[in-house]
């Protein structure tokens, strides 16, 4: 039968994952010999054995495809809903590794993915990470793959409502994804020109935000464009956002099984509560600055559609390095990018971190230097 490996992709959909995909079927095959089987929707796929040969017609023309033709889920192996119950499924799935004969498995998604795949890794599997999310949070990589495609659209679409938002003298307030970081917020709305930028790495002051809008107004420019990364946060919303997560590792150290269980519930009820956090902005901006405010929240739509050139490159030069890192025997390791090349980084080093925008990284000296407000007046 040969060397055979295993690929899945988990998590929420990104473009670029059936580039990675195709230049692991293809490379596998052609360079190293090996045969490449996929398993269908993450780690639940590997779970229920649902499999499918990566090789041929199954791998042509999906280069410039969105989505993944693996399929994707957020389920984790160790909790696996199955029926009515969650369940460890850690067991099951390393009988199907072996059943499969795997030389090694290949993950491909974010940081909840890197950190499931180390899991299995410590387990006894063999395994490879790729870093896939239009988030670009992966820590140890300089960029993952996504990414550009997800800024393309966001900035496009802030480049529409420009002409909206001056017709009818207007803030518009453009919520960006990015989940607890800003790269995808900062970097379209530097590149669209946006006015006011939010992030979650600088908490913001919406008196701060208003001023600089009033700013503008005096100036003749009866509108402005306020980027908000999903995750941004008022100075007062961050510091109950901190003293509740202060609560929870101290409950954590003292092995407070009922303490633990509320700082849990009050945070889910404050995460939850973040999900209207833009539509709040938005009021508070209306009411200081007596200009009419509307929201546009983008959504999904930054994830969707054909990946850019960039993302095509990226996910094939990811791929073919992670055959070879296989050829190689170089398992529990994520395939990062370093400058214009590759290298291997030890999983233990990637999961439980984030990479945030540093507050002293050039997209921000920039946005600063050319007018943009960052809602804080440290900036």
């Amino acid at each position: 039968m040969g060397r055979c490996i295993g690929v899945l992709t988990a998590g929420g959909d990104s473009p670029g994952l059936n580039a990675a995909i195709r230049a692991i079927g293809n490379s596998g095959l052609r360079a190293y010999g090996m045969r490449v089987i996929g398993f269908r929707d993450g780690f639940r796929g590997l779970m229920e054995n649902r499999t499918v040969p990566l090789e041929g017609d199954i791998l042509s023309g999906i280069l410039t495809l969105g989505g993944t033709i693996l399929g994707t889920s957020r389920d984790k192996p160790h909790k696996m809903p199955v029926g009515d119950k969650v369940q460890d499924m850690t067991g099951v799935m390393m009988h199907n590794y072996r059943r499969h004969n795997l030389e090694a498995l290949v993950c491909i998604g974010g940081g909840g993915t890197q950190k499931n795949a180390y899991r299995l890794s410590q387990l006894g599997m063999n395994i490879v990470t790729l870093p896939k999310t239009i988030d670009n949070d992966v820590a140890m990589t300089d960029i993952t793959f996504g990414f550009d495609t997800a800024l393309s659209i966001a900035t496009d679409a802030i480049d529409r409502l420009h002409s909206t938002a001056h017709s009818h003298h207007r803030i518009i307030v453009v919520e960006i994804m990015g989940h607890n970081t800003g790269w995808l917020g900062l970097g379209a709305g530097l590149a669209s020109g946006a006015d006011v930028i939010l992030i979650p790495e600088i908490p913001y002051d919406v008196n701060k935000v208003a001023e600089a809008i009033r700013r503008r107004r005096h100036r003749g420019k009866n509108f402005s464009i306020v980027a908000i990364s999903e995750g941004a946060l008022s100075m007062q919303d961050a510091a109950v956002l901190e003293k509740l997560k202060i609560e929870k590792a101290a409950a954590k150290d003292e092995k407070d099984a009922k303490r633990i269980k509320k700082a849990e519930a009050t945070l889910a009820a404050f995460k939850l509560k973040q999900d209207t956090n833009t539509l709040q902005l938005s009021r508070e901006l209306e009411a200081l600055t007596g200009l009419e405010s509307r929201v546009t929240i983008l959504g999904h739509l930054q994830r969707g559609g054909t990946p850019s050139a960039a993302d095509r490159i990226l996910a094939t030069r990811l791929g073919t390095a992670c055959t070879e890192a296989i050829h190689d025997q170089q398992f529990g390791t994520m395939v990062a990018v370093k400058g214009e090349g590759t290298t291997l980084v030890p999983l233990a080093n990637v999961v439980g971190k984030l990479k945030a925008v540093p507050l002293d990284h050039p997209w921000l000296r920039a946005a600063l230097e050319t007018g943009a407000c960052l809602g804080n007046a440290k900036f």
